[in-house]
């Protein structure tokens, strides 16, 4: 509205009756409606009526600056008004991104905490399962060995076997040599 006021501006009062008559019209107190602006935005027109009386007119100028002054006033508090509500806005919806902030650093928190105890779980339960293995482990090795000395004993037995059927032959073949045909017979 008062965009152009926000520069520095220029105030020209033109003579537009060239003349000086000794009349004062009553309208001259009033507010001069030929205030204009001109094509230059910087610039501001006051025309200058007829009338001589320049009290009358600095009077008439001195209402028109104060509109002009109070236009500036209404637009100052208006842009004051604008300010303050964006300001408004802005902390609010600073303070909203904040408890968003909040809540997803809390929801954070709760997702490392909830990790951090599944990695625990976890470790604990590798720690039993190679526990367990190594258990297994050491069983397997256990029967492994008893599986060794069986096989010696088996292999120790078949050998005692084998001595006393060599040792059975013997007395049987030489105290009887018929004896002998018989258990090759059936060996």
């Amino acid at each position: 509205m008062f965009g152009f006021l926000n520069c520095p501006f220029t105030i020209t009062v033109h003579d537009l009756s060239g003349s000086h008559s000794a009349k004062v019209p009553n309208y001259m107190v009033q507010r001069n409606p030929r205030a204009s602006i001109g094509r230059n935005e910087n610039v501001l027109s006051f025309a200058r009526s007829a009338a001589p009386d320049s009290a009358s007119t600095a009077l008439n100028l001195v209402y028109q600056a104060a509109e002009v002054f109070s236009g500036m006033e209404d637009h100052a508090r208006e842009t004051e008004a604008r300010a303050q509500s964006m300001c408004k806005s802005a902390v609010e919806r600073l303070k909203i991104a904040e408890k968003r902030i909040e809540t997803a650093e809390r929801e954070r928190r709760e997702i490392i905490n909830e990790a951090e105890y599944k990695l625990l779980d976890a470790s604990r339960a590798l720690r039993q399962a190679q526990s367990r293995i190594v258990a297994a482990e050491d069983k397997l090795t256990a029967v492994e060995f008893r599986a060794q000395a069986a096989e010696a004993e088996a292999r120790e037995a078949k050998q005692a076997l084998a001595l006393v059927e060599e040792a059975i032959r013997r007395r049987l073949l030489c105290a009887n040599p018929e004896a002998d045909s018989r258990l090759n017979a059936v060996a």
